[in-house]
Formats: C-alpha cells, sequence, structure tokens
C-alpha cells in the first residue's frame, strides 16, 4: 500500500444520541402528520441535530411554525440536555409567536404534547 500510495480510510465511529429503552411515558402522535395548520401559532416542529467541530460536538435545537415554515427559536449547546436545548428554544419561540389554545409542540420524530 506505501509503495502505491494507498492509505486505508477511517470511519468514524457512530455516537448513538437517544436513549429508546426507557420507562418514562411516551405521548400519543396528536399532530397526525398535519404539516398544513390553518393558523399561525397551531402547530409547532422541533428537532435537535449534532454537528462534529474541532472543539467537539455542537448541538443545535430549531423550533418551526408549521403555518409559515419560520424557525421561531433555536439554541445552540455543547451538550445535549434538555435545560440547554429545547428549553432555550422555547423561551425564543414563546418571544416570538404567542401560544394560542391548542397548540401542538411536536419534538422529534414521533412526541406530540398539546398546550
Amino acid at each position: 500500500m506505501s509503495k502505491n500510495l494507498i492509505r486505508s480510510v477511517h470511519a468514524r465511529k457512530f455516537k448513538i444520541t437517544t436513549n429508546s429503552k426507557h420507562n418514562y411515558p411516551v405521548c400519543e402522535n396528536i399532530l397526525d402528520r398535519n404539516f398544513s395548520p390553518e393558523r399561525e401559532g397551531k402547530s409547532w416542529v422541533s428537532d435537535i441535530t449534532y454537528i462534529a467541530t474541532k472543539e467537539g460536538w455542537l448541538y443545535i435545537t430549531i423550533i418551526l411554525d408549521l403555518f409559515d415554515r419560520k424557525a421561531i427559536g433555536w439554541a445552540f449547546s455543547s451538550r445535549m440536555f434538555a435545560s440547554e436545548t429545547v428549553i432555550p428554544a422555547f423561551k425564543m419561540a414563546k418571544l416570538n409567536r404567542l401560544i394560542v389554545d391548542g397548540l401542538i409542540f411536536s419534538f422529534g420524530s414521533r412526541s406530540s404534547i398539546c398546550l
């Protein structure tokens, strides 16, 4: 390999960030794929992603209002704790949009809560 200037490629290790084996209650999916609400503030969706940087992992939480698809809240963190990701993003979203009766806040791929 060295004679032909060939190097092996090392794949990065996959980092598991979701704990699906827990005893916490799981909410029913009340959003039910209704991605076109009739008014602003009716359905908010959120997710967390992460990016590898030179200084470590950067976690990003974004909240969108499905009515106009605008990002109304976001947060960046070096650790994936709700107090540093979801809660600050939700607080920003509350500053940018009024919460109306019956707001559906869906986070991740299957969880929803009604406010």
